[in-house]
């Protein structure tokens, strides 16, 4: 073989080695795995919220490769509903599924993120959220409880509540057993009723044994599953307490931090995406499910009297006008934020949206 073939036969020989050679496996990166617990407010399977922080769970777990995987535990099965924050912050778990208001004992602050009286709707609320500094002073609040928390879940404007008896002014309410939570649970006060709040799974019993007299959780979709049509068949619309509920995922915040950047944005985008599924599932459910209350269980659809309507918005304008000025700078800091981002988002939906339900209402139909 003459020199020059020696050297190209030589050559590609080489090359066709490098190629076999960087076709083999290569040994995978190890990657670190977490698993997380995520305690909930919400009784097993329930409809929209349980279902919908375990659909949050599986889709993180998914979106990770299963490098975080989340294990959900229902009210009452690791701790009580009521008890979930508290076992983020001890570290009994490392995420809770639930409504900022039902912490309002810890900073009444947090009310503003679930569900003001007579404020915003879901749609302003996550305008405020994400986009006028609202999750900037949520994370300063959660600060002190070394705990993160992010929008997961839109219930939209929810029912009124279950009456056992039929309302017909505010002389009504005086004396009324309600259960209803958060900074509406204080306007109802306002106007006479004596108010506690319960979890979920509790409300039933506590109607059934007369310990209350009405009682209020979101809407048609879980109030069928709940079962209160047994009790009280008076079901009362629009809420004026709850224009736009959110639910919260709270994680450990010091857990999350360490945490690689990807899980971290898979969490955030996660319980994003779910606040716009869980939105979905109740505009598609609970018209069905009012529908069922109605023909199958002769529930009495109603709407407040204009004297409670009225004077719910009064006492909502005090109860706002006592948290800013309760002395605490950063519940202040939280109430001037929400009216400054209320008078904004509100101007869409007072000028534009409510204007075409309006016509939409009076002219439209589709058979």
């Amino acid at each position: 073989m003459k020199r020059r073939e020696f050297f190209k036969s030589a050559s590609v020989t080489a090359v066709g080695a490098a190629a076999a050679t960087a076709g083999l496996a290569t040994p995978a990166i190890a990657q670190d795995t977490y698993n997380w617990r995520m305690v909930t407010t919400w009784p097993k399977n329930f409809p929209g919220l349980g279902v919908g922080a375990q659909r949050l769970a599986d889709r993180i777990t998914a979106a990770s490769g299963g490098r975080l995987t989340i294990q959900v535990f229902a009210a009452g099965e690791m701790v009580p509903g009521l008890q979930a924050l508290d076992a983020v912050i001890d570290g009994s778990a490392e995420m809770s599924h639930g409504a900022a208001y039902y912490w309002q004992n810890k900073s009444a602050g947090l009310s503003f993120f679930t569900g003001v009286p007579y404020g915003m709707t879901s749609r302003e609320l996550t305008g405020w959220v994400r986009y006028l500094g609202g999750q900037e002073i949520w994370d300063e609040i959660y600060d002190q409880f070394g705990v993160q928390g992010f929008l997961s879940g839109d219930t939209g404007t929810q029912a009124g509540g279950w009456f056992k008896n039929e309302l017909t002014g505010v002389s009504d309410v005086n004396g009324l057993r309600f259960r209803t939570p958060g900074l509406g649970g204080q306007v109802w006060a306002k106007l006479g009723a004596s108010v506690t709040n319960l979890a979920a799974g509790d409300i039933f019993a506590a109607l059934q044994s007369g310990t209350l007299d009405a009682a209020e959780f979101v809407g048609p979709y879980n109030d069928l599953a709940l079962g209160f049509y047994q009790i009280a068949k008076n079901y009362y619309f629009p809420s004026f307490i709850e224009p736009g509920l959110a639910t919260e995922l709270v994680v450990d915040k010091a857990k999350y931090q360490a945490l690689p950047a990807d899980l971290q944005a898979i969490i955030k985008d996660v319980c994003q995406a779910e606040y716009d599924a869980v939105a979905a599932d109740f505009a598609a459910n609970d018209p069905r499910a009012l529908q069922t209350l109605v023909s199958e269980h002769g529930v009495q659809i109603r709407q407040f009297p204009e004297e409670i309507l009225e004077a719910g918005a009064k006492a909502a304008q005090e109860v706002l006008t006592e948290i800013r000025d309760s002395g605490d700078a950063l519940t202040k800091k939280t109430a001037e934020s929400f009216i400054s981002a209320f008078n904004i988002v509100r101007q869409k939906t007072d000028g534009t949206d409510s204007l075409f339900l309006t016509a939409r209402e009076k002219y439209f139909t589709l058979k």
